[in-house]
Parts: structure tokens; C-alpha cells; sequence
């Protein structure tokens, strides 16, 4: 992969709100106030690659809209305080984040509940000039996002954040797309598989999750995912698999990449999304497909085995 200084990650950061931790052999306590933090896929991953990068020289940028309110501000604090960039996290002064609040069941799986739909990073494209876009967009060499970032946005906005993803990789920007599908964001899954289709041929590296190419495609085996990826034009195809090895495809190989086994899972949030950010860490970095696929998988592992989205610094591998 080419020499890549600065990064660009696109998406939404919501506000958290979730149950405290009960100690162990008490009684839950009915009507008991809630913790509130932040989350979203694309911050969690814009995190852990800022962690893994930033002192080879790395900068990652987030790429989003809040509000000009407490929680916004908070939010901004917190990702300076981990070195990401926010030069591109756009305020607008009639919109707030969303909100989302989580139960955990026994496993470590979570059910999230989402108030999204009138929050600052859902509009902050049609607010924001091309531009001033572009001027931030080009100036990275990396550029990531998700499903979600695309099913938050209103349909002209994905239109125009096509567009503006394309120039960049005219200009020679790499860009890396993450599944991520949640069907209830999308007006009809025939909606999504267009976006899909259109953000896939513009796609160099696409990470898969099969769950969700079966849930939008309703494809039986994986190797179907793959060659309906690779018939977009995508490079590099990464499948994550859970527990499972990871398979990566590219210049007409398939290569698989053991999973590190974990005894005690305490919470799967953010698996995904730190393995994409120890993938895309060791491939700026200069690894091999196979050295990235283990940096995907031992972040993950680490994650899984924490509470919450973001680990303690000092638990990084």
C-alpha cells in the first residue's frame, strides 16, 4: 500500500446512554439512572487508528456534524484528547447529536435504541459547500466509511458525497468502504443495494461482514459476497468473520487469517470496527495482507474482552 499520511474517516458519533455495570451478586436496581457516553462505528474506528498510527506520523481526521451544544462540545474534547483532527466535524447551530441508549444481555450482545433522525450529522452535507468539502477531503490520502454513513444521509446528500469521493480518488485518494448494513436506516433494501453498487465501484478496499451481505443480498456463501465485490472493481476485499479466520482477497488470491480464540467475551461492541481500524493500521504502516489480518484480529480481540466501544489506552496491544 502507498505511502498514506492522513486519513479521512466519515460518519456519525451519537450520544450514549446505558446501564451502569451491576456488581456482581446484587439485585438490579428498578428505575436506576443511566451512564451517558459517546458512540458510533466510524469513531470507534477513527480511534483505534489514530492509537496505532499517530506516532509514525500519521494524522486521522473525522469527518461529521454536531451541534454547537454541551454534548457536541464534549465530543470535540474527546477526540482531540486522541489525537484525531476535527478540522472537517462541521457545527451547525440548529442541530443536535443523535442518541442512542443500549441493553446488554448475558453473552456480551447488545440492543441499541436510536434517535437519529434529525441529528447534525445527518444534514451537516447540506450545510457545508462542496468546497470547503473538497479542501478538506482532498488533502487526505485515506478515506473511510461505512454503510451507516451512507444511510444517515438524505438522498441528495449521498449523491453528492459520490461525487465528491470520486474526485478524491481521481486525485489518487485511496478509499476504503465498511458494510455495515442496518436494514431499519434504509427506505428498502433495493435503496440500499443501489447505494451499495454506486459506493462499491469507487471502492479499493471493502471490508465485509457476511451477516450483512446476506441480510442486503441474501447471498448463501461468502464466495458469492466476493465475486459480486470483486465484479465492482474492488482491490482488496477483506471478509470478517467474527471468531472465525478472516479471508482477504486481492490480485487473484485468498489468503486466511486465523482468528485469536477468546475464553471470557464481555462485550462485542466495536469488534468490527477495531478489526477495520488494526487492518488499516498495519497496511499504512507497510505490512503484508497476512500481518494486517492478525492486527485486525488481535485489536478485536482485545476489544471484546472490555466493556464498551474504547478500551483504556493502556489495554491496547
Amino acid at each position: 500500500m502507498k505511502t498514506i499520511q492522513r486519513v479521512a474517516i466519515i460518519g456519525e458519533c451519537m450520544v450514549e446512554l446505558s446501564k451502569p455495570r451491576q456488581p456482581e451478586g446484587e439485585t438490579a436496581i428498578p428505575n436506576c439512572s443511566l451512564s451517558q457516553g459517546f458512540g458510533g462505528d466510524t469513531l470507534n474506528t477513527a480511534i483505534y487508528l489514530s492509537r496505532m498510527t499517530q506516532s509514525a506520523g500519521f494524522e486521522t481526521c473525522y469527518i461529521t456534524g454536531l451541534g454547537v451544544d454541551p454534548f457536541s462540545r464534549q465530543m470535540l474534547e474527546a477526540w482531540r484528547e486522541e489525537g484525531i483532527e476535527t478540522q472537517g466535524v462541521y457545527q451547525l447551530t440548529d442541530r443536535v447529536p443523535g442518541m442512542y441508549a443500549i441493553e446488554t444481555d448475558e453473552s456480551g450482545e447488545r440492543q441499541f435504541y436510536y434517535w437519529r433522525n434529525e441529528s447534525a450529522a445527518r444534514f451537516w452535507l447540506e450545510a457545508i459547500d462542496t468546497d470547503t468539502v473538497m479542501k478538506t477531503l482532498s488533502s487526505c490520502q485515506l478515506i473511510y466509511l461505512s454503510g451507516i454513513s451512507l444511510a444517515i444521509l438524505p438522498e441528495d446528500s449521498r449523491a453528492r458525497l459520490m461525487t465528491i469521493l470520486a474526485e478524491c480518488r481521481e486525485q489518487g485518494a485511496v478509499i476504503a468502504f465498511d458494510n455495515n448494513y442496518r436494514p431499519r436506516l434504509w427506505e428498502a433494501p433495493q435503496v440500499a443495494q443501489h447505494w451499495y453498487q454506486n459506493m462499491l465501484a469507487l471502492t479499493d478496499i471493502a471490508f465485509l461482514t457476511f451477516e450483512d451481505e446476506q441480510l442486503l443480498w441474501g447471498d448463501e456463501t461468502e464466495q458469492q459476497a466476493i465475486q459480486r465485490t470483486l465484479d465492482s472493481g474492488v482491490g482488496e476485499i477483506v471478509i470478517k468473520r467474527g471468531a472465525q479466520a478472516c479471508w482477504i482477497v486481492k490480485d487473484g488470491q485468498q489468503i486466511e487469517v486465523a482468528a485469536q480464540t477468546v475464553a471470557n467475551v464481555i462485550d462485542t461492541t466495536a469488534a468490527g470496527d477495531s478489526f477495520s481500524a488494526g487492518y488499516l493500521a498495519k497496511r499504512l504502516l507497510g505490512g503484508s495482507l497476512t500481518e494486517a489480518g492478525h492486527c485486525g484480529h488481535q485489536l478485536a480481540a482485545t476489544v471484546i474482552q472490555h466493556r464498551g466501544a474504547i478500551i483504556p489506552k493502556t489495554a491496547m496491544p
